[in-house]
């Protein structure tokens, strides 16, 4: 048991050398991807989370036209949701209920959070192609390794196609590793970005439901 984990260190150590140059692109590749993977899982954890009460708050405000307090907590609140309501209710408090003048502010506000939303997904996407090819280039360099080695040889052995078929297989299991997990983290970022703009567009539907009732002549009893 004492063992057990210089063992596995070395061993990893090990593989890491025998997968000859390929394997430090591989190695970046990894960090830039688990970094961007965990600081992109908190960010849409904080965004989701906020959207899930602001919209709720805000509605009842709303309701109770209280329009100067729903804006200062949409204002205070962070996240793409609570961007776009506030918007929309900054127009509100304005008094300017031109509908096409607070659509615009909207898709513009929320083409910018979109954009705060998406950023690094690129990066996830290059890497999880990426590493795959790195991969397969170590499996080519590994094999002219090999055959290089028959061919100073001039014989067929085990011991000389050994070292370049383990730089083969190494680095090509190395890219699979990397970009197996990354391809499922970037799915799951955009099917998280997807409900967000959902929810985007119930802020953008109720704003505009508040502006239609604000500019709707009201019926004039009998005097």
């Amino acid at each position: 048991m004492e063992t057990q984990g210089p063992e596995v260190s070395f061993t990893l150590l090990s593989m890491f050398h025998d997968g000859g140059a390929f394997m430090y692109p591989l190695v970046l590749c990894s960090l830039f991807a688990l970094g961007v993977m965990i600081a992109k899982f908190y960010a849409l954890w904080a965004a989701r989370r906020s959207s899930l009460t602001i919209m709720d708050q805000v509605g009842e405000l709303i309701e109770k036209r209280k329009i100067d307090e729903a804006t200062k907590l949409a204002e205070e609140t962070p996240g793409p949701v609570a961007a776009i309501l506030y918007a929309g209710l900054r127009r509100v408090q304005t008094k300017d209920l031109s509908s096409n003048d607070v659509e615009k502010a909207i898709k513009t506000t929320g083409t910018i959070e979109l954009g705060f939303l998406e950023r690094g997904l690129p990066i996830l996407a290059t890497v999880s192609n990426v590493a795959p090819l790195l991969g397969f280039l170590g499996t080519v360099a590994g094999m002219i390794q090999a055959f290089a080695a028959i061919e100073a040889a001039g014989q067929v052995e085990a011991s000389l196609v050994a070292g370049g078929i383990k730089v083969a297989l190494i680095t090509t299991a190395t890219g699979l590793l990397i970009a197996v997990p990354v391809n499922i983290g970037y799915n799951y970022f955009v099917t998280r970005i997807d409900k967000l703009i959902v929810d985007m567009e119930r802020g953008t539907d109720r704003i505009m439901n508040l502006i239609w009732d604000l500019s709707a002549p009201r019926a004039v009893g009998p005097q």
